[in-house]
C-alpha cells in the first residue's frame, strides 16, 4: 500500500503526460523505488522520447544530462517547451534560470540566459519576476546603470514588487540620493493611498519615515492602515505606540485600550501603556498592566514576587493574587511563590475561606531549613488563630519577630501585638504579654 500511495503521489506531478509516457513514467518510479537506477533511468528516458514537451519530463531529463556533463543536450532539452509554451513568460524565466545553473561562466550559456530573461520581459513588460532577473543580470555583468533605467519600469502593484524595487533603488543608489530617497516616499505614499489594506507595506512605510524623522507621515499611514482593516491589532498597536512617540498621548492610551478590548492578550501593547503610565508616575495603572502583562509572557519569580508586593502594598489583593496564580502555574514547585500566594489569598476576600491550604501546601514544599519570608509567618499565624491552633500560631509568631529585619519595625509590632493577643485571650504570661505590648508601642512611635 505504501509503495501504491507512492507511486500515485508521483504520477499526480505529471498528470499533463500521454498515455504512452505515462505508464513508463510509472515503471520508472517503480524501479527507482526498487533501487534499480539504470532500469528507472531507461524508462525516465523513454518516456521522456514518446513526450518531449512535458515539462516535467524536461526539468529530469535535462538536469540529468547536464549533472553527465553534456550542457549542450541539456539546453536542446528546452527546444519542444519553449516553442510549445512561447507565450509564458515564466517557461522563458525557468528556463533562463536554468541556464544560469549550468553555464558557469560559459559565454554562450549566458547569452541563451540573457535572451530567456529579455524574452519573459517582453511577454510581460514590468512584471516583477521578469524585471528582477534581468536588473540581477545587469548588475551581475556590471551594468549598474542598464539595472536602474529597468527598476524604474517595475510596476510596484503588489507588495513583493514595492518591497523589490525599494531595496533594489537602496542598493543602487547613495544613501545621500535625495532623488533616490524621494522616489522611495512617493512609491511607499501611492501604494498605501491604493492599497491601505497592505499590512507588510504599512509597517514597512512607516518604519521608513519614522526612522527619517518624519513620524507624522508614519503616524498618517498606519491610520489609515487599521481603519482599512480593523483587525489588524498588532500595526495598531504600532500605531499606539507612534502616538507616544509623537507626543499625543490621550490617542496613544485611547488606541491602545481599544486594542486590549479586542484582544487582551496582546503583550505589546500591556507593556507599552506600563511605560506609558510608569512616565507619568500612575504606579497603580503601570503595575495594572505589568501584572497583565507578566500573565501573558512569563517571566522569572522573582518578577512575579516583587509585583506582588507592590500591588498588595497598594491594597489591590486581588490582582496581586491573581497574579500570583500564573505564576505558581508556571513555576510549580517554587515553594516562594506558593507562600506569597498564600499570603495574597488570605488578604482577598474572594479567597480568605481557602487560604488555610495554600499555607499547608506552601509549607510541605519549603525545605525544613529554608527560611520563611517573616509576613508569611505572621500571615499563617493568624489562619492557625482563626482556627484555634494557637499553640502552632505562636511558634510562627516568634519566629516572625525574630527575622524580621530592624527596619521592619511597624511589622514586628504588629506580631509583637498578635503573640500578646494569643497570651491575653488565654489569660497567660499576663505580664510578658504586657511587656511585648510595651514593646510594640516603643517601635511605633
Amino acid at each position: 500500500m505504501a509503495m501504491r500511495s507512492v507511486i500515485a503521489t508521483a504520477i499526480s506531478l505529471v498528470t499533463g503526460l500521454n498515455a504512452g509516457s505515462h505508464l513508463d513514467f510509472s515503471y520508472g518510479v517503480l524501479e527507482e523505488l526498487r533501487g534499480n537506477e539504470a532500469k528507472a533511468t531507461e524508462f525516465y528516458e523513454k518516456a521522456y522520447a514518446e513526450d518531449p514537451s512535458s515539462m516535467h519530463l524536461v526539468r529530469m531529463m535535462a538536469n540529468q544530462m547536464a549533472d553527465d556533463g553534456n550542457p549542450i543536450a541539456a539546453m536542446a532539452a528546452w527546444k519542444l517547451p519553449l516553442e510549445k509554451f512561447a507565450d509564458n513568460p515564466e517557461i522563458w524565466i525557468e528556463y533562463g534560470d536554468f541556464l544560469e545553473k549550468i553555464g558557469k561562466g560559459d559565454a554562450v550559456a549566458e547569452g541563451k540566459r540573457k535572451d530567456a530573461y529579455l524574452k519573459a520581459l517582453e511577454l510581460a513588460p514590468g512584471r516583477y519576476q521578469a524585471l528582477e532577473r534581468m536588473i540581477v543580470f545587469h548588475r551581475e555583468h556590471g551594468d549598474d546603470n542598464g539595472a536602474r533605467e529597468l527598476l524604474e519600469t517595475l510596476e510596484t502593484d503588489t507588495p513583493q514588487a514595492l518591497n523589490y524595487y525599494v531595496a533594489s533603488t537602496k542598493s543602487l543608489y547613495d544613501s545621500r540620493d535625495e532623488a533616490a530617497a524621494a522616489r522611495i516616499d512617493t512609491a511607499f505614499e501611492n501604494a498605501m493611498k491604493e492599497h491601505p489594506d497592505w499590512a507588510d507595506i504599512a509597517r514597512a512605510a512607516s518604519d521608513h519615515f519614522r526612522n527619517s524623522g518624519r513620524t507624522e507621515i508614519a503616524i498618517g499611514i498606519l491610520a489609515r492602515h487599521v481603519e482599512a482593516v480593523p483587525a489588524s491589532l498588532d500595526l495598531k498597536i504600532r500605531l499606539g505606540i507612534l502616538y507616544f512617540t509623537a507626543g499625543r498621548d490621550e490617542e496613544g492610551v485611547r488606541t491602545l485600550n481599544e486594542v486590549l478590548e479586542v484582544h487582551p492578550g496582546k503583550a505589546l501593547a500591556h507593556e507599552s501603556l506600563a511605560k506609558h503610565y510608569r512616565q507619568h508616575g500612575m504606579t497603580k495603572q503601570a503595575r495594572d498592566h505589568a501584572a497583565e502583562l507578566l500573565k501573558i509572557r512569563g517571566g522569572a519569580p522573582d518578577e512575579f514576587i516583587k509585583l506582588a508586593d507592590e500591588l498588595m502594598a497598594d491594597g489591590d489583593n486581588r490582582a496581586a493574587r491573581l497574579l500570583l496564580e500564573k505564576a505558581v502555574f508556571l513555576n510549580e514547585e517554587d515553594a516562594g511563590l506558593m507562600m506569597k500566594l498564600a499570603m495574597a489569598s488570605s488578604r482577598d476576600p474572594e479567597t480568605k475561606d481557602s487560604a488555610a491550604r495554600l499555607f499547608r501546601e506552601a509549607e510541605a514544599m519549603a525545605d525544613a531549613n529554608s527560611p520563611k519570608e517573616p509576613a508569611f509567618l505572621v500571615a499563617a499565624a493568624k489562619e492557625l488563630i482563626a482556627r484555634g491552633e494557637t499553640k502552632a500560631a505562636e511558634e510562627k509568631l516568634r519566629d516572625a519577630i525574630r527575622t524580621f529585619p530592624k527596619e521592619a519595625k511597624a511589622e514586628t509590632a504588629a506580631a509583637l501585638r498578635a503573640l500578646a493577643g494569643i497570651w491575653t485571650s488565654e489569660s497567660r504570661n499576663q505580664d510578658a504579654a504586657k511587656a511585648l505590648i510595651s514593646r510594640a508601642e516603643s517601635l511605633e512611635k
